[in-house]
C-alpha cells in the first residue's frame, strides 16, 4: 500500500501537540491546559442566527467565495477594525477555518523549490503546508530576550534568492508575542526591498492585552498589495467547530485561490455563514466581554508562575503563556510528560511548535480561573519536587 501514499505525506509527523492529548485522554482527572480554544459557548445570538438560518431552510450551497452578505461585512469589518480596504466581489474568500485559507493560500502562491520564512515557535501547520505545496519551509528561530517578536535580523539571516514567502504569525500561538506597530516598521521596507510576500495570520487579532490594539501588517504603506490577511471566527467569536475563516488579498490572488477552493471544498458551511454575519455585526460587546476575562487570566497565571519561580516574558496576545523550565534539567517533552503522570496536568512541550520552542512549554489560560489556580498549584509542587525543595 505505500507505493501509492504520497512520500512527502508520509514523511511529516503528526502534531507534536496530540500525542500528549492522547495520553492524557486515557487518564483519569486530568486537567488539561493544552487546547487552544476558548471555553466560552458561542455567543447565543449568534447561535440564534444560525437556528434561525436552518428553520428559513437556507441549507443549499451558496457562492464559492462565500456569501456575498458576508463577503460585504467583512469587507466593513476588517476597515472598521485594522484600516483594511477590500472589495468584497473579488478581494475576499470565505473558507473553512483560517487554516484552509492559509493552506489555499500557500498552495496558490508557491512553485515547487519556492522558500517560505517560517518564524519560530509557530503553529503547527505552517510547515506541513508548505511542503504540501512544493515548498521548502526555513525556520526562523525568534528569541525570547526579543520577546519572541521577528527581527530585520532575523529575515536577513535566513533569506535568498529562492525565499518567496515570509510567514507572518502575530499575535502568536504558542509565545503570546504581538508586533505593534513600531516592531511592523522595523521590518516593512525590508520586506519591500526583498520582494517577499507575505501571508499574515492574524486569527488572534482581536486578543490583545497592551496599550496598543493589533495593527495589521497589511495595512502599513507598500504591504497592501503584497500581504494576504488571514482571519477567522474560532478565537475572536468563540466558534471553533463552525468551521469559518476568511482570506483578504490582492485580487489576482484571491481568484487563483477560489479555483482551489472550489474544487475542494464547494463553499464554507452556509448554517455558519449566516452565523458569522450576525459575529460580525452585533457581538463587539460579548467579544469585549471575552477579552477582559482572557486578560484577567493572563495576570493570573503570569503572577503564579512568577511566584514559583518560573521565568516567563509578559505576552501580549492570544491566550497563551510560553514559560522557560530549562532550569529543570529536562526537555521539554520530558517536563510535561513527567507533570502529566505525576500531577495529571497536561500542557504542551515548546518543541511541538519548533526546535527553537526548547527548553519552553505552553499554558493554555482559556479555562476557568478555578481550574488555572488548582492545575498551576499544582504544576508548583512538580517544580519544587524537581528543585528539591
Amino acid at each position: 500500500m505505500r507505493k501509492y501514499i504520497n512520500s512527502k505525506l508520509e514523511g511529516l509527523a503528526p502534531s507534536g501537540i496530540r500525542r500528549f492529548f492522547d495520553i492524557a485522554s486515557e487518564m483519569d482527572h486530568v486537567i488539561s491546559l493544552g487546547v487552544g480554544e476558548p471555553d466560552f459557548d458561542t455567543p447565543w445570538k449568534i447561535r440564534e442566527a444560525g437556528i434561525y438560518s436552518i428553520e428559513q431552510g437556507r441549507t443549499i450551497y451558496t457562492a464559492n467565495a462565500g456569501l456575498k452578505r458576508l463577503r460585504e461585512e467583512i469587507g466593513i469589518y476588517v476597515k472598521r477594525k485594522y484600516n483594511l480596504e477590500y472589495d468584497p466581489q473579488h478581494e475576499i474568500l470565505v473558507t473553512v477555518g483560517g487554516s484552509e485559507a492559509i493552506d489555499v493560500g500557500l498552495r496558490a502562491i508557491l512553485e515547487p523549490g519556492d522558500e517560505v520564512l517560517i518564524p519560530e515557535p509557530c503553529f503547527v501547520c505552517y510547515a506541513p503546508c508548505t511542503l504540501m505545496a512544493g515548498g521548502v519551509p526555513v525556520p526562523v528561530p525568534l528569541s525570547e530576550k526579543n520577546e519572541f517578536k521577528l527581527t530585520p535580523e532575523d529575515i536577513l539571516s535566513h533569506v535568498t534568492e529562492r525565499t518567496k514567502v515570509l510567514i507572518f504569525p502575530f499575535p502568536n500561538n504558542p509565545t503570546g508575542a504581538v508586533m505593534e506597530r513600531r516592531d511592523l516598521e522595523k521590518v516593512r521596507q525590508l520586506i519591500i526591498d526583498l520582494d517577499l510576500f507575505v501571508i499574515s495570520d492574524e486569527i488572534y487579532a482581536e486578543l490583545t492585552y497592551g496599550d496598543e490594539r493589533h495593527v495589521s501588517i497589511g495595512s502599513l504603506p507598500g504591504m497592501r498589495e503584497r500581504t494576504l490577511v488571514i482571519n477567522g471566527f474560532s478565537k475572536t467569536f468563540s466558534m471553533t467547530g463552525w468551521r469559518l475563516g476568511y482570506a483578504v488579498g490582492p485580487e489576482d490572488l484571491i481568484t487563483q485561490m477560489v479555483k482551489l477552493h472550489q474544487y475542494a471544498i464547494m463553499c464554507a458551511p452556509t448554517l455558519s455563514q449566516y452565523a458569522a454575519i450576525e459575529a460580525l455585526t452585533g457581538a463587539d460587546q460579548e467579544v469585549e466581554e471575552m477579552r477582559t476575562e482572557y486578560n484577567h487570566r493572563r495576570r493570573l497565571v503570569l503572577k503564579l508562575l512568577k511566584d514559583m519561580g518560573v521565568p516567563c516574558f509578559e505576552p501580549k496576545g492570544a491566550f497563551y503563556v510560553f514559560p522557560n523550565i530549562s532550569q529543570f534539567g529536562l526537555t521539554s517533552e520530558e517536563f510535561c510528560e513527567q507533570l502529566l503522570y505525576k500531577k495529571h496536568v497536561a500542557v504542551v512541550p515548546g518543541s511541538a511548535f519548533g526546535a527553537s520552542g526548547e527548553g519552553f512549554v505552553r499554558i493554555s489560560y482559556a479555562y476557568s480561573m478555578q481550574q488555572l489556580k488548582t492545575a498551576l498549584s499544582l504544576m508548583r509542587e512538580f517544580t519544587e519536587e524537581l528543585s528539591g525543595r
